[in-house]
């Protein structure tokens, strides 16, 4: 198990570039199962959680050329379906919840699957109703093998359907248009999720040859094809590490500009951190974060405490709800951070209260943050990451803190972030990987 050590303290200073969309790029390499012709996917993000899936696609017969870093061709022209029942797919596959995006174009094009139970992070019960019941609408049966955790999805032909989701899941929504894309007749999918994720991966999907309307909206209209074709498509760069390194910025009191940060797609990001009392200039599609020895942040018009919250799109990502509260202990005033999604996710706080923040964890979705006024740094002491995004989150406090740290389990921040170590060295960080 790899660890980090940290010398924290330090301003930062530079431009940094956001990698390639992690929860994009796990959907639009799924999707290349959808045709045998060759599709190219550039600002492909080198990290743990998209190499795998790429490897079970090599595993399963697609042949992925490498064009240059970051940019492949892949072709789904001869995939091995004895594979998917493989005790080597089962164990790859039940690592990585991305793995479950397979399943709707296998079930398009080859009328079978597989799904394992989910892997990925250990934040809370990730149920996969979602996938079933839509699957089930289709015309899929499914049967739970319980000694291999896995559900194995069959169907005569898929036939288009409207569907109302039970929540707006994001690889769920991915999931059935995928699938409804090669279905017969029109399938409506209403509550569904309308993240750019899902935006681009419809886009694609449309270049190829599909028809969808209702592109960034909650209700989507698929009109089934026969077959679909090759294309080029190029991921955005990734919401998360933008907003990661907006509170890094922050934290470290450092000058760091974001280079070609997708500006339109960020939604309410960069909102929130302005909430905390956070200045960015905007910059054509840069953001810069200047050096601020304070932040305060803002109160509701009544002069009630500020609630920060996770939301479907376009509201604010779960992902970032670690990031912010780890920001707002050295801000200016008090602010509520509600995790509604998942129940272990702010389980790390207690790290953070190890190295001097002030936080009452008020129930496993609730955290109350009063911030020091960077009056009181936080030092630093041995932990260990999660998850990716808590992972993330502590390493920015180590980064901000007097003293060493040690961040053990480095491999979940590896799943989420390229050469993240890296990367902040060339911003003047002191870090370095054991």
């Amino acid at each position: 198990m790899g660890s980090f050590i940290v010398t924290g303290g330090k301003k930062l200073k530079g431009e940094i570039e956001p990698q390639g969309a992690k929860n994009e790029a796990l959907q639009v390499i799924s999707a290349i199962l959808l045709t045998s012709e060759e599709i190219a996917i550039h600002n492909i993000p080198d990290i743990t959680d998209v190499n795998l899936q790429m490897e079970l696609l090599k595993d399963l017969g697609v042949s992925v050329k490498t064009l240059k870093p970051h940019s492949y061709t892949f072709q789904a022209k001869d995939i091995n379906l004895d594979y998917l029942t493989s005790q080597e797919f089962r164990k790859k596959a039940g690592r990585l919840r991305g793995s479950v995006l397979m399943a709707g174009p296998l079930l398009a094009r080859f009328h079978k699957a597989y799904i394992p139970k989910p892997g990925g992070d250990k934040i809370g019960h990730r149920r996969l109703d979602t996938h079933l019941a839509g699957f089930q609408k289709l015309g899929v049966r499914f049967d739970f093998e319980s000694d291999a955790s896995f559900f194995h999805l069959h169907t005569d032909g898929l036939k288009g359907k409207y569907m109302v989701l039970d929540e707006p899941s994001v690889t769920g929504t991915a999931n059935l248009v995928m699938a409804a894309v090669l279905a017969e007749g029109t399938t409506t999918i209403y509550n569904a999720a309308c993240e750019p994720y899902i935006q681009q991966l419809c886009r694609m999907l449309q270049n190829m040859g599909a028809k969808i309307s209702g592109v960034g909206s909650n209700l989507l209209r698929i009109e089934g094809v026969n077959s679909l074709h090759g294309t080029t498509h190029t991921i955005l760069p990734d919401m998360i590490e933008v907003g990661s390194f907006i509170g890094l910025a922050a934290m470290t009191q450092s000058d760091i500009t974001i280079k070609n940060a997708g500006i339109k797609y960020l939604g309410v990001i960069p909102e929130r951190f302005s909430q905390l009392g956070i200045k960015m200039e905007l910059h054509d599609d840069d953001i810069h974060i200047p050096c601020q020895p304070l932040y305060e942040i803002e109160s509701y018009i009544d002069n009630s405490m500020l609630t920060l919250y996770d939301h479907p799109w376009p509201g604010l990502t779960p992902d970032l709800l670690s990031v912010l509260l780890v920001v707002a202990t050295q801000a200016k005033g008090s602010v509520l951070i509600h995790q509604k999604m998942f129940e272990s996710r702010l389980f790390f706080v207690d790290k953070v209260i190890e190295m001097g923040a002030r936080i009452v964890l008020c129930d496993p979705h609730r955290a109350v943050v009063v911030g020091l006024e960077r009056k009181a740094p936080l030092h630093g002491i041995s932990m260990t990451s999660p998850d990716i995004r808590a992972g993330v989150a502590l390493l920015i406090a180590a980064l901000s803190a007097e003293g060493e740290s040690t961040i053990q389990n480095i491999e979940q921040i590896d799943r989420g972030y390229e050469n993240f170590d890296e990367r902040l060295r060339s911003l003047g960080a002191e870090i370095q990987r054991n």
